[in-house]
């Protein structure tokens, strides 16, 4: 079953005084790319949440952004080092000296690096904040997974809509194609015998001719291929991770169609040509979404 590259989820899970949310939002991408926004206290969780990620997703690019709040007013306590405090203050002041600056060194300078000052006396709060978020995560990715397949659905029945145009083209062009032997051999006969004032023409010259023009007109070939790539193409629309192959189906049928209508010279054929390469195109549009 095929994917869709789009999708959005959003959960919300609150247990032991604690609401995390996860947001999920992803697109096409040409390989999986995750970018992730968590809050300090669980950023060294950031590689678990990618593993998972990778679990449930192939391609795409996913934002991952995860939100912490403390519903009952406890909440990691938070600290300021001072040893931590004194390294900001005395670089600064360094820093001041060397670029000759009068104003001194305050508070607020230090405080800048707050994220480099506060250190955590409760890690056990971290746990629970990540049991809290993982949890909240694995339904995220449930939804998603969720939206990706319902949209896939609708992409699956799209392409075997046009897939099924592009077989009912070719039908025309192979029906067509077996007429058009006979009357160029017709056609050449006739314009040979306009070179000529008796009736006499070198059948075997004649036929010699018609040999190479039925060798130049013939499709055939390219007809059989195109038929191959389409049974292949709704084959694999069955299997996951699918987006790559179907993208290089769609890469060979345009060639086929493409030599299909330089071959051929008819104006029909080439009608059918330039149906079958519209709905190609469309279809190349679709595909670029799939995972």
């Amino acid at each position: 079953m095929i994917k869709s590259m789009t999708g959005f989820s959003k959960s919300l899970v609150t247990e032991h005084g604690m609401s995390a949310t996860v947001e999920l939002k992803s697109v096409n991408g040409r390989y999986l790319e995750v970018n992730v926004k968590m809050p300090r206290s669980i950023s060294h969780h950031e590689f678990d949440v990618r593993e998972q990620i990778k679990k449930h997703l192939v391609r795409g690019s996913v934002s991952v952004t995860i939100g912490i709040e403390h519903t009952s007013g406890k909440h990691s306590a938070m600290v300021i080092s001072e040893d931590a405090a004194s390294s900001v203050f005395q670089t600064l002041g360094a820093i001041k000296k060397k670029l000759k600056i009068k104003e001194p060194v305050t508070l607020e300078n230090v405080l800048v690096f707050s994220e480099q000052l506060l250190v955590s006396e409760a890690t056990d709060m971290s746990d629970m904040e990540w049991k809290v978020v993982n949890k909240a995560l694995h339904n995220a990715l449930r939804d998603i997974d969720t939206m990706r397949k319902s949209e896939g659905k609708e992409l699956a029945s799209d392409l075997h809509k046009r897939i099924k145009l592009i077989e009912e083209s070719l039908i025309v062009v192979e029906n067509r194609a077996a007429k058009r032997v006979p009357e160029e051999r017709e056609r050449l006969r006739a314009r040979i015998g306009q070179l000529f004032e008796s009736d006499e023409i070198d059948e075997q010259r004649l036929q010699m001719e018609i040999v190479l023009l039925a060798d130049k007109l013939d499709i055939s070939e390219e007809c059989v291929r195109l038929r191959s790539h389409i049974k292949f193409f709704n084959e694999t629309m069955k299997s996951v991770d699918a987006g790559r192959k179907l993208n290089f189906l769609l890469q060979e049928m345009h060639r086929e169609v493409n030599t299909i209508g330089s071959k051929a010279n008819d104006a029909e054929v080439a009608h059918n040509v330039v149906s079958m390469k519209e709905e190609l195109e469309k279809m190349r549009e679709q595909v670029q979404n799939i995972e």
